[in-house]
């Protein structure tokens, strides 16, 4: 990038061309991660849809590429709740260096019963925090081979009402699921401050950055067919909401900010300008209880036992 494009300040509809780089989102394929991955094709960079179903990818690619003359799509089978399957899934990326992941896939279940995964661990802590954690050690290598590589967490509001115990991480005694995803989603968002920490100690040059997409709902989504469509109805009984909250196209771009933007450092939070909820991204600071290193600490250690990873993840 250039100068004058560093000191310009930041327009989320004028993103800096960033051609060469690459970048693969986890969940790619619907919701914030789609828009995510529609907003960073179009500034040149290679964008790997990270999703296990090869017919929702072709659909999500097919979209940006109908907006994004010349985008740079691709889709890698991904499976994060199979811990045994991301070692192939770093393999089948097949690139020198990796500038920025994105950890955006994740679960959210209604109703009970409780779900596990085929590792036997609660599907939304499975999901969201686990397969992020164990997936990290696989793209170490590639990150820290960029000039300057961004690990960036996709967070949640609902998150911050929410407090993790750690003798129940994986709900098994008392399952309530909207708890249960509030956690898994604090899980992550705990793993992405303790790693900045762990990277600043390390002393490497790979950025762990958190940011969230406030209140973003369908309804107030455009449409993207055949990933979506949002009806005229939907659009019409969303517009009171409105006042509050966004659509997830507006709900993506703290996130694309948090890849992009050259003056974004490790450890920050990123989100919607008003109250949090919509508008356009600013830095945020970290609730209190995020920042505690001392439940971070105890969540890294919980974590890498059941995902069997190496304590440092590949950075050394």
């Amino acid at each position: 990038m250039s100068s004058a494009s560093q000191s310009r300040p930041w327009d989320v509809h004028r993103l800096p061309s960033v051609e060469g780089r690459t970048f693969l989102v986890t969940g790619g394929n619907a919701g914030i991660g789609y828009f995510v991955a529609e907003q960073l094709a179009a500034t040149g960079a290679v964008v790997v849809i990270g999703c296990r179903d090869a017919v929702k990818a072709d659909a999500a690619m097919a979209s940006i590429r109908s907006r994004v003359p010349g985008a740079h799509v691709r889709h890698l089978r991904l499976d994060l709740a199979d811990l045994s399957s991301l070692e192939t899934a770093a393999q089948e990326l097949d690139v020198d260096r990796l500038d920025a992941v994105v950890y955006n896939a994740g679960v959210a279940l209604d109703d009970p019963p409780r779900r596990e995964s085929r590792d036997g661990h609660e599907l939304m802590f499975a999901t969201n925090h686990l397969g992020h954690f164990a997936l990290t050690q696989r793209l170490a290598a590639l990150l820290c081979a960029a000039p300057a590589g961004r690990i960036v967490t996709v967070g949640s509001f609902a998150a911050r009402s929410e407090r993790l115990d750690l003798d129940d991480l994986q709900s098994t005694r008392e399952y309530r699921p909207k708890r249960t995803y509030g956690r898994s989603k604090l899980a992550q968002m705990y793993f992405a401050f303790e790693l900045d920490r762990r990277l600043r100690a390390a002393a490497g040059t790979v950025l762990s950055v958190v940011a969230h997409p406030g209140g973003a709902l369908d309804s107030l989504t455009p449409s993207r067919p055949p990933v979506r469509v949002t009806t005229p109805g939907e659009r019409l009984r969303a517009l009171p909401a409105g006042i509050l909250l966004q659509g997830k196209d507006a709900g993506a771009r703290p996130v694309v900010r948090a890849v992009l933007d050259p003056h974004v450092q490790g450890g920050q939070l990123w989100g919607p300008r008003v109250f949090g909820l919509r508008g356009t991204p600013r830095r945020e600071p970290v609730p209190p209880h995020m920042a505690d290193p001392a439940v971070a600490a105890r969540l890294w250690t919980a974590s890498g036992e059941l995902a069997g990873t190496d304590p440092h993840l590949g950075f050394r």
